[in-house]
Order: C-alpha cells, then structure tokens, then sequence
C-alpha cells in the first residue's frame, strides 16, 4: 500500500525578523507519520 503525502516543502525558507531561521527546507511527511522539529537549544 502506498503512503500519501500529507505535507511537502521544497526550498522553504523562513526569516524572523532579519534573521533567518530555516534555508532551503526539503521535506515531506506521509500520512500515518509522527514528525517533530527541534532546534538547537531543544524548543519545537
């Protein structure tokens, strides 16, 4: 059986301000998946 896609990104970037917090993010999650993002000091 074959999973479905549920979330995708190619080359998302995201600035805070002038900081920039994600560059060229290449993702995706499929359906059934349990995803989590963490940062360097452990915040998600």
């Amino acid at each position: 059986m074959s999973k479905n896609i549920v979330i995708q990104t190619k080359k998302l970037t995201k600035f805070y301000g002038k900081s920039r917090g994600i560059e060229k993010l290449d993702l995706e999650i499929y359906q059934g998946e349990i995803f989590g993002l963490l940062g360097p000091n452990g915040a998600g």
